[in-house]
C-alpha cells in the first residue's frame, strides 16, 4: 500500500496494484481499474516514487534507473 493524501490533507492508503493510470488535471488524479478517481495531494513524481518503493519492498531484485 502507498500513502497518499486528500487535497484537505487526510491521509489514506491506496493498493498500487489497483491503479490504472495517473493523470495531470491540473491536481493529480490516480485512475483506478474500478473507474474510481482519487485526486491527490501529491505530486506526480512523488507518487510514482511511492509505488517503485513499494515494488522494490516486495521483490528486491527490481532495478531503479
Amino acid at each position: 500500500m502507498i500513502k497518499v493524501s486528500r487535497l484537505d490533507g487526510t491521509e489514506y492508503f491506496l493498493n498500487p496494484h489497483q491503479i490504472e493510470c495517473i493523470e495531470v488535471r491540473p491536481d493529480t488524479t490516480l485512475v483506478m481499474f474500478s473507474g474510481k478517481a482519487h485526486i491527490v495531494r501529491e505530486e506526480v513524481d512523488t507518487v510514482l516514487e511511492r509505488i517503485f518503493t513499494y515494488h522494490r519492498s516486495i521483490n528486491p531484485h527490481i532495478v531503479q534507473e
